[in-house]
């Protein structure tokens, strides 16, 4: 696996209008960027597939039932600190002979778009959900506290089902390095506390199936980020493949996208957000079928670590 503690570098071009949605999602080079390419780089699915460096509700709308609550699972393996005791960091599994891919799916909201959801934006997704159960693909959603308080019932799904594990994408989903495309930055105080208020929502919501992985807001990071989370006992984990599937209206090019990225160990990120991401479901159902035929399996990011 690999372990970095440099800060993240993503090109990002994406002609999508983000300015009045999600922020801060996921890739970022922890400077401003400007325009389609900054806007996109908030979702972290930016549409150039330069890798960086660094949910739902139980059934789909209308279905009948709840899937059974899940055991508490096992330790979920973590990387041992980097140097000087650093937060580690995962992008990708060290056994890259293995035929093995994570797809992961930040569940984004900003502590400041209560308003907008209350109007009815919709930042979750649970037909995504339903179709990656009934495809049956073990996957990591990285979520953030606001969301889980926001859709509490669908938090407790996804963490009480034992096809997900649910990772910590912040509390506020503000940033912890600066700058990181406008996002309001957090001091190393707030930041191990935006951790812990994160997790607490996870566990207000009834989740069980929570792991011990972290996911910094824009994707940017510096050693005093890892340093300020060295004591919450996190691996930090990014991705090598970007979706691009923030705000794109093409599922074939999101698909396509995957498709071409996507290597033995790869951790691909995706969004759990219908209003920003809208085609993602529609792409899942010709990404999981072509990576099968090339004899890929589905992960969790735990299985990954733990190779």
């Amino acid at each position: 696996m690999t372990l970095s503690v440099r800060n993240v570098a993503v090109a990002a071009a994406l002609g999508a209008a983000l300015c009045t949605a999600l922020a801060g999602c996921g890739g970022g080079s922890g400077t401003p960027a400007s325009g389609a390419a900054d806007r996109a780089a908030r979702m972290g699915t930016p549409g150039a597939s330069v890798p960086p460096s660094a949910a739902a509700s139980a059934s789909a709308p209308g279905a009948a039932s709840s899937p059974a609550a899940a055991p508490p699972p096992a330790k979920a393996p973590t990387l041992a600190p980097g140097p000087n005791g650093l937060t580690p960091v995962f992008e990708r599994a060290k056994q890259q002979s293995d035929k093995t891919v994570a797809l992961t799916f930040d569940a984004d909201m900003t502590s400041d778009q209560g308003q907008r959801a209350a109007d009815g934006e919709h930042f979750d997704n649970p037909q995504l959900i339903s179709t990656l159960r009934s495809l049956k693909v073990p996957s990591t959603i990285f979520m953030t506290g606001r969301w889980a308080e926001e859709y509490p019932d669908q938090a407790k799904a996804i963490g009480t089902d034992p096809n997900f594990e649910i990772a910590n994408h912040s509390y506020s989903h503000h940033a912890f390095k600066s700058p990181c495309y406008g996002l309001p930055a957090l001091d190393a105080a707030a930041a191990r506390a935006d951790v812990d208020r994160a997790f607490a929502a996870f566990r207000t919501a009834g989740a069980v199936n929570t792991v011990p992985y972290f996911r910094f807001p824009g994707g940017c990071y510096d050693d005093q980020a890892l340093r300020a989370l060295s004591t919450a006992k996190v691996t930090a984990v990014q991705w090598d493949v970007v979706s691009g599937d923030a705000f794109a209206k093409d599922p074939d090019a999101v698909a396509e996208q995957v498709l071409t990225g996507v290597k033995p160990g790869s951790v691909v990120v995706m969004h759990c957000t219908r209003s920003a991401a809208p085609v993602t479901e529609e792409a899942i159902h010709k990404i999981v079928p072509e990576l099968r035929k090339r004899g890929y399996r589905f992960v969790k990011v735990s299985e990954l670590i733990g190779k």
